[in-house]
């Protein structure tokens, strides 16, 4: 046979490997290439000294980097759009507190829906506020704060994050339980409202522990009490609010990670077991408990199903309060 009589069978030939070798190409196993993290808040949050410290971790698990971007504005809802529109291969993923949920009720009208363009795939834990005063207020107990304040109405002023953050309606939620009227100043982040604390231009917050830990500690602020269901064991010496006389109250935001609302089965499987795989080790585990973070290990369904609850539970509070995000 001529040399140009070979030419089409050795094309066919080339163009039939190629396109055997194409569906093996396609189905390369999941991560291929660097994750982008976006955490709605601004860098050296809560929510983002998580993000990285599970994120290093996830990089030896899955084998690829874990890039965070930090899109802070709107409350973290310009960030959650960004993923809830984001292509749902799992190169996308968001990180966020509980304020997810507050947001469906907070704004009037969001370029998502909370339920149906956000997936969760994993909770990370969930970590009890911390009620504290400035030193010059004089209470010691949840009892005597109440007290105060019901002898003298909205003369105790409270600083928050700004109208609708998680530190406003931690505080509404215990106005609306104990009776009590307090005064919200709304900050652009905790982090001013904080240093007000401190200075004694406010009296009071009630603010994550990872973020007031060391105020308690150097005795710029005092702490009162904690907000979750049962005692914190990073502040095991303190009371929770409820069994201080306010029976009811609980406020423990979780943190977890979410990706599209259409991600495949099978990513957000494989997400899921490498960030519980990461939070087994006990070295995580006590890492994130120095950050006040209590890891709850869980089905993502179940961590579904409480989204779902915090989203109906703080939109009938938010309602009711007649809250809207400035």
């Amino acid at each position: 046979m001529s040399r140009g009589a070979w030419g089409p069978l050795l094309r066919s030939g080339v163009l039939g490997a190629a396109l055997a070798l194409a569906p093996h190409a396609a189905a390369q196993p999941y991560p291929a290439k660097p994750i982008k993290v976006l955490v709605p808040f601004a860098p050296g949050g809560t929510a983002d000294i998580i993000a990285r410290i599970v994120s290093a971790r996830l990089v030896d698990e899955l084998g690829q980097q874990f890039l965070i971007e930090n899109r802070s504005g709107a409350g973290g809802t310009i960030a959650t759009a960004m993923v809830a529109k984001a292509p749902a291969d799992g190169y996308t993923l968001l990180f966020i507190h509980q304020g997810l949920a507050f947001n469906a009720a907070l704004y009037a009208s969001l370029p998502y829906d909370t339920l149906r363009d956000l997936r969760p795939i994993a909770m990370v834990g969930a970590t009890p506020n911390v009620l504290v005063v400035n030193p010059s207020v004089p209470v010691g107990t949840v009892q005597e704060f109440l007290a105060l304040a019901l002898a003298r109405p909205g003369a105790l002023a409270y600083g928050s994050g700004g109208i609708g953050s998680a530190g406003h309606l931690a505080v509404e939620l215990l106005e609306s339980l104990a009776g009590v009227t307090l005064t919200h100043v709304p900050y652009k982040g905790s982090g001013p409202a904080l240093t007000d604390l401190v200075a004694g231009q406010i009296q009071t917050m009630i603010v994550t522990m990872p973020a007031v830990v060391s105020y308690v500690k150097g005795g710029k602020v005092r702490a009162i009490a904690t907000s979750g269901a049962r005692r914190s064991p990073a502040m095991p010496q303190l009371p929770t609010i409820a069994e201080s006389g306010v029976p009811g109250y609980e406020y423990t935001p979780w943190y977890g990670w979410f990706g599209p609302g259409a991600l495949p089965e099978a990513i957000a499987e494989r997400l899921h077991g490498a960030i519980d795989n990461v939070l087994a080790a006990p070295a995580m585990r006590d890492q994130l408990g120095r950050q006040g973070i209590e890891v709850e290990i869980m089905l993502s369904a179940r961590f579904a199903e409480i989204v779902r609850a915090d989203v109906a539970r703080w939109g009938k509070i938010i309602r009711d309060a007649g809250i809207r995000a400035e």
